[in-house]
């Protein structure tokens, strides 16, 4: 999954930074990127006695969003985790020296395994395909019933009112990525639809406040599985990742199941409609989940909702990073394509939570 590299860096400087660690890495290296990803460049490095690691940096250019591109933050979850039974690759290097190659970055383990990009898993067995799932769930227990103190990440952000924060975050981000401009047509980005109602809408319909080690992107391309086994051996991509409310990583994860079809669709599922052979239904993933000790079925439609939102912002900064020429990835003008309908169904979505809440409140 590693191709051309799209955003070049300063090989030779990297090899000098690199020979001073003892990682034993021997000229010359030969620089790849993956292909998948929309913010932080990542790369395979192979030296020459073929040694394999991954490194990844922040993208350049300006920043638009201090809680975005954090590496430095993806390098504290995994070092923290390296001893714990969530499997994450070993992290080696953090150079937080922006002289070296143009940017903070750091190097980690390469995992050999599979890389599935498609949540529906096509060319796996019905067999594989439902324990990959369950795997990927199981994975996602692990991750939400440690202790965050005793691996050492208690002094992380805050660890209450983590919607309330989220809320604030990402209207602010929405807001000041709007502003920003084609750099071909001259033309803001413009807001997302009905910001002020939806704000208001998940302020007054929150769920109880949780705190648990949450990833912030837990999905199946950010997990690397077993070559030939079902079962994960890495987590990839902490950027995002908090101490906050584990129904945001539950929403993620299990959005290809409750998605009728397509990208941001926000009709859930019939299990008996579900005619992808070994795709486990929602009950048996939130059956599967609730080892975790949380009954997640009463807040699943505000967190499926404010999931919208905040894919559609996300969506919004990808867009932003196409248009003025910061972002190179094959993906992003899809993505930038994409932001109106995204937007639409985002809104339609939220709609309906607020017609369930009237409904619930008349009966």
């Amino acid at each position: 999954m590693a191709g051309p590299v799209r955003q070049p860096l300063d090989v030779v400087a990297l090899e000098n930074y690199l020979e001073q660690s003892d990682l034993g890495i021997a000229r010359p290296l030969d620089l790849k990127q993956f292909g998948f990803g929309q913010s932080n460049p990542t790369y395979l490095i192979t030296d020459a006695i073929s040694q394999r690691f991954v490194l990844r940096k922040k993208p350049p250019g300006e920043i638009m969003s201090k809680t975005a591109h954090q590496v430095e933050r993806e390098h504290l979850f995994l070092h923290a985790l390296e001893k714990t039974d969530v499997p994450v690759p070993k992290v080696y290097i953090l150079c937080e020296d922006p002289t070296v190659i143009g940017t903070a970055f750091y190097v980690m383990e390469f995992l050999d395994g599979r890389f599935i990009t498609d949540p529906y898993m096509p060319g796996v067995t019905a067999q594989h395909r439902k324990e990959m799932w369950w795997d990927a769930v199981r994975t996602l227990v692990k991750l939400h019933t440690l202790d965050y103190n005793r691996v050492g990440l208690g002094g992380v952000g805050k660890h209450t009112n983590f919607y309330d924060r989220q809320i604030r975050t990402f209207i602010q981000i929405a807001r000041r990525q709007s502003a920003v401009v084609n750099v071909k047509t001259n033309i803001p980005i413009g807001d997302l639809p009905h910001l002020e109602e939806i704000t208001k809408i998940f302020k007054e319909n929150q769920p109880k406040d949780r705190s648990t080690i949450v990833h912030g992107d837990f999905k199946i391309d950010n997990l690397v599985f077993h070559k030939t086994e079902p079962k994960v051996i890495g987590v990839l991509d902490w950027e995002m990742a908090t101490i906050g409310h584990p129904l945001s990583d539950i929403v993620n994860l299990l959005s290809p199941i409750f998605q009728e079809s397509g990208p941001g669709a926000p009709v859930l599922r019939d299990g008996s409609r579900n005619t992808m052979p070994g795709l486990p239904s929602l009950e048996e993933s939130l059956r599967w989940y609730h080892e975790s000790g949380y009954e997640v079925r009463p807040d699943l439609d505000w967190g499926i909702a404010f999931a919208h939102f905040r894919g559609c912002v996300i969506a919004q900064g990808i867009a932003a990073r196409y248009v003025t020429g910061q972002s190179k990835s094959p993906g992003a003008k899809e993505w930038a394509d994409s932001l109106d309908s995204r937007a639409q169904i985002m809104w339609e979505t939220v709609k309906k939570l607020r017609e369930s809440y009237i409904r619930d409140k008349k009966l």
